[in-house]
């Protein structure tokens, strides 16, 4: 990043054709740069506007006095804006040759093109937001099904900021009651602390834990889930594709092997998103084309967080059917039994029996099975709750559940939970109290680091330049 007192520019709009289209200024010369720039008809200086007054008028170049667009102006002063500074936002016409211009005149009057999220970072820098809100901004703007982006909005609202600075309180509290009663015995006693203490200490560790359960349903919800769509050759695999998807992505033939190689999509089932792979079908050939997109489906199905296992239910199950249960065994799975429409010789019991010669050791496993037609477009809406139930237990709501939604911030909570382990361990062992603040200020701080209390400035140079430009 570079000075953060500069004056800085971006177009925060689409770059496509639009009908208005957006360049945001912020820095404490925004307003006078915009001002050398902008026409009003009656003379009016954006430096006279009160804060979020707009204004009408001409961007022009000084140079030639050449009129490049008609524009509204929104004049934004500090602190009341989104980075703290005085803004200015440009709503000229949605064209990306205008709205280029627009951006040259600017930088030639004094300011330069922004870095990718430093109008957030500069909200971060501003006290504004939090660095869970920040990243919940990308998020909002990645969201891609309701639940993702309800999600999102409870972390900009500093839900999950308030859950972090509640635990660091506690944490604070008792490490200062021990310096204090460090420093003057006479007054406060540590004879039963070590007791209150651990106590404390297994809440604190509860509530972490609580907050790190939530890691996988919060990628799944914001990611998406990964579903790998397997079964043996001209089982209906690309026609289920298809179904989910609601329209012809996939080719569909009755000639085995037509899927070579994967085919990637992504579909929202109500609140869900499924990350779909449709695989070639996985069996032995000499085709060596083929034989590239069977090992490539054996691969989708060990990242897959779902597999759902396309069975031809209008015919007997074969030795392939056999082999394919038996590589999918401990993986989440649906069994669709498709083709219903031509006369069902498979169900339920069937793939129970094969499910259970594929694991002998399981124990009364039920796998979830679904029956099928992809051709009418049968078993959507049942196989959508099926994958609430089996992944988000059935509650997938928009309610105030924080969810933790990336690397991050789970490293910041393992770290703090293994330093509290460390004060229960001194703890158990009688060591002095003194020691015991070392892990809790340890723990302090990685809780500090997951809100950017105390993130160091690479760090967070490197998470705001994966937002994007103007945001």
């Amino acid at each position: 990043m570079l000075h953060e007192e500069d004056t800085i520019c971006a177009i925060a709009s689409g770059m496509g054709k639009a009908a208005i289209g957006i360049v945001r200024i912020s820095g404490q010369d925004a307003v006078s740069i915009v001002d050398k720039v902008f026409q009003n008809p009656k003379g009016r200086k954006l430096t006279d506007l009160k804060s979020y007054q707009a204004s009408y008028g001409h961007i022009l170049d000084p140079a030639n006095n050449q009129v490049i667009d008609e524009v509204i102006v929104l004049v934004m002063k500090e602190p009341h804006t989104y980075t703290t500074e005085d803004c200015v936002e440009i709503d000229c016409h949605g064209g990306p040759f205008v709205m280029q211009k627009v951006m040259d005149l600017l930088v030639r009057n004094g300011a330069r093109p922004a870095e990718p999220g430093e109008f957030t970072k500069r909200a971060f820098l501003g006290g504004r937001v939090d660095m869970t809100e920040a990243e919940a901004v990308m998020d909002v703007i990645n969201s891609e099904n309701d639940l993702a982006l309800s999600s999102s909005l409870h972390q900009l609202s500093g839900n999950l900021k308030g859950k972090i600075q509640e635990l660091r309180e506690k944490i604070l509290h008792n490490t200062a009651f021990i310096e204090a009663a460090i420093d003057d015995p006479e007054h406060y006693s540590l004879d039963e602390f070590p007791d209150e203490l651990k106590e404390t200490v297994n809440e604190l560790q509860s509530q972490i834990a609580k907050l790190l359960s939530t890691f996988d349903d919060g990628r799944r919800i914001h990611e998406g889930i990964k579903t790998a769509i397997v079964g043996r050759p001209n089982v209906g695999k690309s026609s289920v594709l298809n179904m989910l998807l609601g329209e012809e992505r996939a080719i569909v033939t009755d000639i085995a092997g037509t899927t070579r190689d994967t085919l990637e999509e992504e579909v929202s089932l109500g609140g869900i998103t499924l990350k779909l792979i449709d695989t070639a079908g996985i069996r032995e050939t000499e085709d060596t084309v083929e034989k590239i997109g069977v090992e490539k489906a054996k691969k989708s199905l060990e990242e897959a967080d779902l597999v759902l296992f396309i069975l031809d239910s209008a015919e007997k199950l074969s030795e392939k059917d056999q082999e394919i249960a038996e590589q999918i065994v401990g993986k989440p799975t649906i069994v669709l039994l498709n083709k219903e429409d031509a006369g069902q010789v498979v169900g339920e019991e069937d793939v129970k029996s094969l499910f259970a010669k594929a694991n002998p050791f399981a124990k009364d496993e039920t796998i979830p099975c679904i029956s099928t037609s992809a051709k009418l477009g049968n078993g959507k809406e049942e196989l959508k709750k099926l994958i609430e139930d089996m992944f988000f237990a059935g509650d997938v709501s928009y309610n105030d559940q924080i969810y933790i939604t990336n690397s991050r911030q789970k490293a910041g909570l393992v770290h703090a939970s293994e330093s509290l382990a460390k004060v229960c361990e001194s703890i158990d062992m009688g060591v002095g109290e003194d020691f015991y603040t070392i892990d809790l200020m340890a723990a302090y701080e990685s809780l500090g680091d997951i809100i950017g209390e105390a993130l160091e400035d690479d760090l967070a140079d490197k998470i705001f330049k994966d937002f994007c430009m103007g945001k």
